[in-house]
């Protein structure tokens, strides 16, 4: 009989680097949302993966539904309550950047609220804090409160019965 020990997580795949005379908090907010973006899409695409087996046109389908402008926005509200100070000003520091024309199909509002979510994401990520990262973005697939249960994600539309 072989005895089990405790199994030690292991390093992450991509491990976040960053240049040795700067701290993730003082990194561009941009630069943060744009490897936000990145991380948040990988969490986004691992768990659609996890649920199941789909065929890649699903699987794109399903995570549009979670990576959208809308659908971030929302989700950074759901996480306004839950943040700490340092983290809500990060958040906040990536919503009021100038970032660029938001895409034709995303409310302007929106884009910025999303760009704060990635770019809170991003400084996560940068400060290794992995179990943080999970608590949050696993939200995106939990039913909000008061609301029903949604299979496919955020930007489900609610059926209607007669």
């Amino acid at each position: 009989m072989t005895e089990h020990r405790g199994i030690e997580p292991l390093p992450p795949v991509i491990a976040p680097e960053l240049p040795a005379d700067q701290p993730a908090n003082l990194l561009n907010p941009v630069v943060l949302a744009y490897v936000g973006d990145a991380v948040f899409e990988v969490y986004v695409r691992q768990r659609l993966i996890a649920t199941g087996s789909r065929k890649p046109h699903e699987l794109h389908k399903a995570a549009t539904r979670y990576v959208s402008a809308a659908s971030q926005a929302r989700l950074l509200a759901r996480w306004g309550p839950l943040l700490t100070e340092e983290e809500a000003d990060i958040a906040r520091r990536g919503r009021n950047a100038k970032s660029g024309q938001p895409p034709r199909n995303a409310d302007p509002g929106d884009y910025r609220h999303a760009t704060g979510l990635e770019c809170l994401v991003g400084y996560l990520y940068y400060k290794g804090e992995r179990a943080r990262l999970e608590e949050l973005i696993g939200l995106a697939f939990s039913p909000e409160e008061n609301e029903p249960e949604r299979s496919e994600g955020p930007g489900r539309k609610e059926e209607t019965t007669t």
